[in-house]
């Protein structure tokens, strides 16, 4: 599955038969040939003579991408980045892993370093201005923890101390679905979980992937199951003349690894839960 398909949809060859190009395959499938748009080889041919991707990724956010006691990058997004270069170049090893800071994610990309970011990237439209995503590969949401064992729903949490990032989009939510909370505004995840630890707060508003992390870690916080909203996650690439291509190829391999069940599967060995619509 995948292997075939994507060599198709990205242009080259098929891997068994030799004799079948990718605008012949892409014709089949009722898509149009990528040769009819100007500039979209570019970028997949620089790619294809380099022989592997080179990929921005997270290594301190546990689950999407983290580095383990031995120093290895592992996580969902560092498996994503490996099945992704396994489908487009036939190898999980033809990938560079680049590590970014959040602040550092779209500059690297337009700057040319990276062929694309995988970096838990939400999907806003001010940052559609600035590089085109894929569709989405996980959709996640702002949640609570808290390591009280009372509390296990938004409703236990009425009058009592709840942190959240300063400027957070959770503030607007609370206060429209727990109007009886009182907010603390914290800098960082840090500075919240302090306050955690020390019983300042009672819980803590944040995203629902770190907070996942946070509680793999120590056992003794609980993410609760209400969920406050939900945000996709998506691939960043580069808006250039040349990036299409390689956007069309994401693109597909990421739709058969939703059919396929694959995405479904690593979010489970991650204990990932995607983002269903906000609890009433």
């Amino acid at each position: 599955m995948g292997m075939g398909l994507l060599r198709r949809i990205v242009g080259l060859r098929w891997v068994r038969t030799g004799v079948m190009t990718g605008t012949i395959a892409m014709a089949t499938l009722g898509l149009t040939p990528l040769s009819r748009f100007p500039g979209y080889a570019t970028e997949w041919a620089a790619i294809e003579a380099r022989g592997k991707l080179i990929v921005a990724v997270k290594d301190n956010t546990r689950p999407l991408g983290f580095r383990d006691p031995d120093g290895m990058l592992r996580g969902f997004e560092i498996d994503l980045a490996r099945q992704l270069a396994l489908m487009l170049l036939g190898s999980d090893t033809a990938v560079e892993l680049v590590p970014v800071s959040n602040s550092d994610r779209l500059d690297i990309l337009n700057r040319g370093e990276v062929d694309f970011v995988l970096a838990g990237l939400t999907v806003t439209p001010m940052r559609s201005r600035r590089v085109y995503f894929t569709r989405p590969y996980h959709f996640d949401s702002t949640s609570l923890i808290t390591r009280q064992p009372s509390i296990t729903q938004l409703a236990d949490l009425r009058g009592q101390r709840v942190a959240l990032l300063r400027g957070s989009s959770a503030i607007a939510v609370l206060r429209h679905r727990a109007p009886d909370v009182i907010l603390v505004g914290v800098e960082s995840y840090q500075a919240a979980m302090q306050l955690l630890a020390a019983g300042e707060v009672a819980a803590f508003a944040g995203d629902r992937t770190i907070l996942t992390g946070w509680s793999q870690i120590y056992p003794e916080y609980r993410v609760l199951d209400h969920q406050l909203s939900s945000e996709p996650l998506g691939v960043a690439i580069a808006k250039t003349a040349n990036s299409g291509r390689l956007l069309v190829a994401l693109n597909q391999a990421l739709r058969e690894l939703d059919q396929s069940g694959w995405l479904a599967e690593h979010r489970a060995i991650w204990g990932l839960t995607p983002a269903a619509p906000p609890t009433p």
